[in-house]
């Protein structure tokens, strides 16, 4: 089996009970939601829009889908800060062809994430996640998940105290929070 058909959970197996089901946090406050309102809800719309966005060399992370009864959605995607005026071109040149009615930038958001090889196979770490952040009041914007990662887009003011209710909720605290949490890009 070549790595490309492998899951996560075959490259990173659970070792056993003294894996730490958590291992750390990472954070990225260079993050930028955008979100395009009212586009048609129809096969090939998202292609359109992700392929423009490739075409000019603009990586995406999250993306978050809502479909409306009336044949739109609105779609929201985080991509780095400094790419938000090339995203910016992009959308104003296609915007007749993909049909949006309108596109909101919010450079003002953070990523949280928590990372560790037994998220897989234990419960309960997403209501612990989102309990800390709830806790705390701070509103998650959009959601991304995979085996080993939850990841959630909050507001920049926000973001600070969202790593450490993380990091305390996952009994992560230390006298050196460097050992266990990441900045950058989270990528």
């Amino acid at each position: 089996m070549s790595n490309e058909s492998k899951s996560m959970g075959d490259l990173f197996p659970d070792l056993g009970p003294e894996d730490p089901v958590v291992s750390g946090i990472a954070h990225d406050r260079t993050e930028a939601q955008v979100t395009l309102r009212r586009i048609p809800d129809r096969p090939g719309v998202c292609t359109s829009v992700f392929t423009s966005l490739a075409e000019a060399g603009v990586n995406v992370d999250m993306i978050v889908q809502a479909a409306a009864s009336t044949g739109t959605a609105d779609v929201s995607f985080t991509t780095s800060e400094s790419e938000l005026r090339e995203v910016e071109k992009v959308l104003d040149a296609k915007r007749e062809e993909l049909g949006f009615e309108s596109v909101e930038y919010n450079p003002e958001v953070g990523k949280v994430a928590l990372v560790g090889v037994g998220m897989k196979t234990h419960s309960g770490i997403a209501a612990t996640f989102f309990r800390a952040l709830s806790d705390k009041g701070i509103n998650v914007l959009m959601i991304s998940t995979s085996e080993i990662r939850i990841s959630a887009m909050v507001p920049l003011g926000s973001l600070d105290d969202a790593v450490r209710a993380v990091h305390t909720a996952f009994n992560l605290d230390s006298a050196q929070v460097e050992a266990v949490v990441y900045g950058g890009t989270g990528r």
